[in-house]
């Protein structure tokens, strides 16, 4: 795991070096100091030349002018070493997340999702900044800082480090507990993102219902599960911090009577004594950096598990190997014994064959859960069959790039998502690039022209948060006016009119009439009457194909379809 983390910074080899050099070199000034004031102290106050003290003072001054100068580039160019890496990290995170097929997003819930490319990879841009750094100036200051009060005065040094195992013990017992504390916290973060993406997303239905107090009761329980946990791990903190303090602090006075004892008995020297108790500051402080390692570095390595969880999940649908870039596509696709179920659920289609040739239109109906969305979203492999396979043109659906295949099939369905951008936008996200006067054709084509018309800013109206500003059927028209510009040879309709008046129906059925010619349009309907002059009509029933022919004959069968037109 840290080789893989230790791969980010190769990009960034030259920040890391610029940051790690002027944090050591930080941390070396800050053992001259105390070294400096003994100097200061036992040489140059004695002489009593005021020119040659001011002389050492501008001197000390200049020190910590370049110290406070290396701090700021390690605290400004550091942190973008860790923002670097958090952001390289979060674009992969993205494009994986993108590339994960619609069955692996039916299991995961948005806001645990929301919380690892958000606060986890901010976290770990933290330990990618202060991770390293810190725990190597620990080291050096701590070896560093010894050695110079072992030069100044053995005895007490050694008085000094007695009492190091004790202090690192504490370190190391809090550290592992706020370990634990900060996994609960993360498991709390997502459970509160779930609540609140949940709670914001469906807030129409929750006053629809007026539900607000269920829903603020809801959110109480895990907002206060949330604070139980934070407190537990502050409290760890506050015991850790307290008893680091206390330790330093008797560390400093036990230093002041013993050294008071060493200076009375002239074995140490006065600037010496100063000197000595300086350092013990600064002796104890990687003590500090050490703790503050131990509570950054598990929420850091934490997110960076949780990180590598996601990258690993391997998506359930991908390009094969030997894939190729799908040709222009006419639309003949074949069926072939095609089987479909969830895991663990129940049969959804059960040996679909069906032929369907370039440039017909076939009608899907059925009773609701009859397997028609389902065997209709195998088509551009948002699911795949559980056996069987489906052609296209002859060619196996896995023997093309998904990309390919994908920008060859157009789909408008009845659950319309919508970018919270302008219209325009919208529209042009069916073939980003297009023109403006392609997008306002293609409006025109899904009868959007009127409503335009109506608008302040026309196409650059902004729509809101899943085209919130929109009605229903202008929402499900702003989605066919996305098939109309992406211009596809072959279509998918599901319940493409489902949200619309009988007489936008009307008008909008006769443009997608005249989008269907040339190519293979599938469509599912409710409204059998959208569907009489389909070339063929395919009845479906729990997950089969139990009837297919034109509308006259199948009324004359007296069978499902029949049924469902009575």
């Amino acid at each position: 795991m840290l080789r893989d983390f230790f791969a980010y910074y190769r990009p960034w080899m030259g920040l890391f070096w610029l940051d790690f050099g002027c944090a050591v070199l930080a941390g070396l000034l800050e053992l001259a100091f105390p070294v400096a004031i003994t100097a200061f102290i036992d040489h140059l106050l004695p002489q009593g030349n005021w020119g040659l003290t001011v002389a050492a003072a501008v001197g000390l001054m200049a020190l910590y002018a370049i110290n406070t100068g290396l701090m700021s580039i390690v605290i400004y160019w550091g942190h973008m070493l860790g923002i670097n890496i958090e952001t390289e990290m979060r674009a992969r995170a993205f494009d994986h997340l993108t590339r994960l097929s619609w069955r692996w997003f039916d299991r995961a819930r948005t806001g645990k999702l929301v919380a690892r490319v958000t606060r986890d990879l901010e976290e770990i841009g933290e330990v990618a900044h202060h991770g390293p750094e810190d725990a190597f100036i620990a080291l050096m200051t701590f070896v560093g800082a010894f050695l110079l009060m072992f030069w100044i005065h053995p005895n007490l040094a050694l008085i000094v480090a007695l009492i190091v195992p004790a202090m690192l013990g504490l370190v190391i017992v809090y550290g592992g507990r706020m370990t634990q504390t900060w996994r609960a916290i993360y498991a709390r973060v997502g459970d509160f993102n779930v609540r609140l993406e949940e709670a914001l997303g469906g807030v129409r239905v929750v006053q629809a219902f007026g539900n607000e107090a269920h829903e603020s009761e809801l959110f109480a329980a895990d907002n206060q599960s949330y604070r139980k946990t934070k407190l537990q791990a502050y409290k760890v903190m506050a015991v850790s911090s307290a008893l680091q303090y206390m330790g330093l602090r008797l560390v400093q006075v036990i230093v002041m009577v013993v050294g008071a004892g060493y200076v009375l008995s002239g074995d140490l020297t006065t600037g010496g004594f100063v000197g000595f108790l300086l350092l013990v500051g600064v002796f104890y402080r990687p003590l500090e950096k050490i703790a503050a390692v131990i509570e950054t570095y598990p929420r850091g390595i934490a997110g960076f598990r949780r990180y590598q969880e996601l990258l690993a999940t391997e998506p359930e649908i991908a390009d094969a190997p030997d894939a190729v870039d799908a040709p222009a596509l006419k639309g003949d696709i074949r069926f072939e014994k095609v089987n479909f179920a969830y895991e663990g659920g129940r049969q959804i289609l059960d040996g679909i064959d069906l032929t369907i040739r370039a440039g017909e239109t076939v009608a899907f109906v059925g009773p609701s859960g009859a397997g028609k969305t389902t065997l209709l979203a195998l088509l551009p492999r948002f699911y795949e069959p559980t056996s069987g396979r489906i052609t296209v043109d002859g060619l196996a659906l896995d023997q093309m790039k998904l990309n390919s295949l994908r920008r060859q099939i157009g789909l408008v369905s009845q659950d319309v998502f919508l970018f919270g951008g302008t219209l325009r936008e919208n529209i042009a996200y069916g073939r980003l690039g297009a023109t403006d006067a392609e997008v306002l054709r293609a409006a025109e084509q899904a009868q959007l022209g009127p409503m335009i018309a109506t608008l302040p800013d026309g196409l650059d109206t902004v729509v809101g948060e899943r085209g919130v500003m929109l009605s229903g059927g202008q929402k499900q028209r702003v989605a066919i006016a996305r098939a109309f510009l992406k211009n596809p040879p072959i279509l998918i309709l599901d319940e493409a009119t489902s949200a619309l008046d009988s007489q936008t129906e009307r008008e909008i059925q006769s443009a997608l009439d005249a989008l269907a010619v040339g190519r293979t349009t599938l469509v599912i309907a409710h409204r059998l009457g959208t569907i009489r002059h389909a070339d063929r009509i395919v009845v479906m029933q729990d997950g089969k194909i139990v009837e297919s022919g034109q509308h006259g004959p199948l009324i004359a069968q007296g069978g499902v379809y029949a049924r469902l037109s009575g």
